[in-house]
This record gives structure tokens, C-alpha cells and sequence, in this order.
């Protein structure tokens, strides 16, 4: 048995954090139907990398076991279709701006929540409805630049840079799932389902650590430190004679285990590095040293030797020796199957792994509207009905 075995999900989102967040949801089991607009999810066209079928790797990585329909739900009769889904869904997630369900009639207070009071509709959006931004759409970067967390990436000398990996999106989706899973929870006591209003904005500040606690305690304005912590040293990046490395102490006892992997013990009594704060306060001093230590060392070697021994270290890796890594793979952290087309599917596997739950790859991502005659006739229309809707354009049908 899946955790989510049972719960039903219509999917109307695109790009990345709700697709991240149904992706989540649909690994543990959820039937997640995503339903996509006449023009697609606007990712399956953020490439190359494509596959044979045309489909950008952006939207593969994120849309796995998932049916996929199309609907447009501009039209009535699609708007019906959706509405019918809804008779038997636990979960209704959409990523609209702000208004437009309410412009078609769908809004939830005003028809979903007395229609289907057990359903739980979670809105992603950039701002939210109201406030100073409310309605305006959000973007990954932009939100990064607007909540600070671009503020304090970088070095003094670049200024603030934007995360490598779209750190809003991903977290607005992991944010969403949790969202979502407690609201099922909580519905189990209650019998009633309810609203629940994310936002990229909201998401973004409250992943402002500890740069956010930092500034509320000391009210000091919080800057860009590059691979430094603001509040730990040594915690920095290294150069050794094969590759750089992280070190990351945390404590005195791993600067004591530092010193004396690297036959410098008496280097953790000089009075500038014997605590933490007094190494913070030292820190160029103390990198200096360090990095002198370490410019002959073999850094894998180094690295295993150092958090074997007990101080955190690691080698700097790239995405392909990560992806072949012996314990990626032990993890089972790289999902491969066959499409049903016959092409090779890859995607980066769920992390959470229960010890009686099931999660599997039983989809690969799916076609644009691959799925939409089935779902339809799921629904109750007949081949009649089915075809009309697909002439009208109200719904549309890939190969399947």
C-alpha cells in the first residue's frame, strides 16, 4: 500500500511548484489527473535537452505517474468536465493568477466549498490575492530577488546572485505538499475540506535562515558570504591538490578533530580559534591556515578521512558524478524505466522512503492529453459526447 493510495487529485498547474508538489503526491500513490490548457504545461518546451517525442527534460522531471487530460477552460462544457472531476476528488490544486477560477464561475468560497464541502483547493500563486502585490504574478528569480535570499548569495565582490536552482518554486512545492497532506489529515477529524492559499513570497522569507533570526536578534543587515556561514567556523570551501572540498564544523570538538587530522592539534588552542565566536572572529586569519594545510592534500582522501573521524567534509561534486555516485545508487536515488513508447525514461526519485509505504515509478510523464478519451469516459460520457467535446475544443486528445 501507497501512503496516499485513494486520494484523488486534479492537477491544473504548470511549470514547476505545483507540478513539484503533485509529482510528490502522486509518488506516494495519489491518482493525480493534470489537466493542461490547449497551448500545454509551457515546459514542455524549455529545452533542449528533448526527448524523441518533443517533451523538454523540465517537464519530465517533474510530472511523473500522472495521467495527463486537456481542457479548455475557457469553454463551458470543458468547465463542466472539470466540475464533474471534482464530484469525486479530495484535492483541487491550481496555480491561476489570482481571479480567473472566480472570472469562470469556480471560485471556492463563493461555488466549490458549498459544492463539495469535503474538497480542500490549494491555490499556489506569487503573492497572494490582497496586499501591496496582491494579483501580480510570481516568479521564481524575481521572488528570490525580492525576499532577500539573493541579498545574502554571492561574495562581497559579485554581490547578490540568484541560487543556481530555482530554490522558490521547489520549496513553494515541498511547502504545498505538506500543506496538502495536513489538510487531508486534519479532514479525517473534521469531515470538512478548506482553502489553503501558498505563495511563492510567503514560501521564499520563511527560507531566510538563519539570515532572518540573525537579523532580529543582532539588527544587523545581513550580506552576501559566499560559501561562509554566518554563524559557524570553519564552514567554507577549500581548495586541495585534486579538487575543492567543504568543511563544515559545528562545533569545537570538530575543529579539535580538524586540527588533528591535519597534525596541527595544538592549532585548536590558539586563543583566536578556540571557540566558535572567537574563530568567527578570525575567520581570515583561521581560512588563511587552513586553506595552506590543505593545498597538498588529495581531496576526496582528505574529505572521507576528515567525517570518518568525525568533522564534516566532502568533495564538490558535478551532477554526473553525483548522479553514477556508488551511494546515489544505493540510495536508489535515479529512477530509469521504458516509456511506453519504448524511450528511456530517467528522473531524480522521491527522497522519502517509508518503511511499509510503497512509492514507485508507475508512469512515465505523461503525453500532452494521452489520457483525456479515458478519463472523459471514466467521467460517464459516451463515445458521442467524448468526440463532440473533442470537435468543440473544450477538451483535447494526444496519442495515447
Amino acid at each position: 500500500m501507497s501512503a496516499l493510495g485513494g486520494v484523488k487529485v486534479v492537477d491544473l498547474t504548470r511549470v514547476l511548484g505545483g507540478p513539484f508538489c503533485t509529482q510528490y503526491l502522486a509518488d506516494h500513490g495519489a491518482e493525480v489527473i493534470k489537466i493542461e490548457p490547449p497551448q500545454g504545461d509551457e515546459t514542455r518546451a524549455w529545452g533542449p535537452p528533448f526527448d524523441a517525442d518533443g517533451a523538454a527534460s523540465y517537464f519530465l522531471g517533474v510530472n511523473r505517474n500522472k495521467r495527463g487530460m486537456a481542457l479548455d477552460l475557457r469553454q463551458e462544457a470543458a468547465r463542466a468536465v472539470l466540475l464533474r472531476l471534482l464530484e469525486s476528488a479530495d484535492v483541487l490544486i491550481e496555480n491561476f493568477k489570482t481571479g480567473t477560477l472566480e472570472k469562470w464561475g469556480l471560485g471556492y468560497r463563493a461555488v466549490l466549498a458549498e459544492r463539495f464541502p469535503r474538497l480542500i483547493h490549494c491555490r499556489i500563486s506569487g503573492f497572494g490575492e490582497d496586499g501591496p502585490f496582491g494579483g501580480l504574478p510570481g516568479y521564481d528569480a524575481i521572488v528570490q530577488a525580492q525576499s532577500g535570499l539573493m541579498s545574502v548569495n554571492g561574495t562581497a565582490e559579485t554581490g547578490p546572485v540568484r541560487l543556481g536552482i530555482p530554490l522558490v518554486d521547489i520549496g513553494t512545492g515541498l511547502a504545498s505538499a505538506f500543506a496538502i497532506s495536513t489538510a487531508l489529515y486534519e479532514r479525517e477529524r473534521s469531515g470538512q475540506g478548506q482553502f489553503i492559499d501558498m505563495t511563492l513570497y510567503d514560501c521564499a522569507i520563511s527560507m531566510l535562515f538563519p539570515y532572518g533570526a540573525n537579523y532580529f536578534l543582532s539588527g544587523k543587515r545581513p550580506g552576501p558570504r559566499g560559501n561562509r556561514h554566518p554563524n559557524l567556523s570553519p564552514y567554507d570551501q577549500f581548495a586541495t591538490k585534486t579538487c575543492p572540498i567543504f568543511i563544515g564544523c559545528g562545533n569545537d570538538r570538530q575543529f579539535a578533530v580538524l586540527c588533528a587530522v591535519l597534525d596541527v592539534p595544538e592549532l585548536a588552542q590558539d586563543p583566536r580559534f578556540a571557540t566558535n565566536a572567537q574563530r568567527l572572529a578570525h575567520e581570515d586569519a583561521l581560512g588563511e591556515r587552513l586553506s595552506a594545510l590543505l593545498a597538498e592534500r588529495e581531496g576526496e582522501a582528505i574529505a572521507d578521512q576528515l567525517v570518518r573521524a568525525g568533522c564534516p567534509a566532502g568533495p564538490v561534486l558535478g551532477a554526473p558524478e553525483v548522479l553514477a555516485h556508488p551511494h546515489t545508487q544505493h540510495r536508489a536515488m535515479v529512477l530509469e524505466s521504458e516509456t511506453p513508447q519504448g524511450a528511456r525514461y530517467q528522473g531524480l526519485a522521491n527522497p522519502v522512503k517509508f518503511s511499509r509505504s510503497e512509492t514507485a515509478l508507475r508512469k512515465t510523464p505523461p503525453r500532452f492529453g494521452e489520457d483525456t478519451r479515458a478519463v472523459l469516459a471514466e467521467l460517464g460520457y459516451d463515445a458521442a459526447q467524448i468526440e463532440a467535446l473533442l470537435a468543440s475544443g473544450a477538451a483535447l486528445a494526444g496519442e495515447g
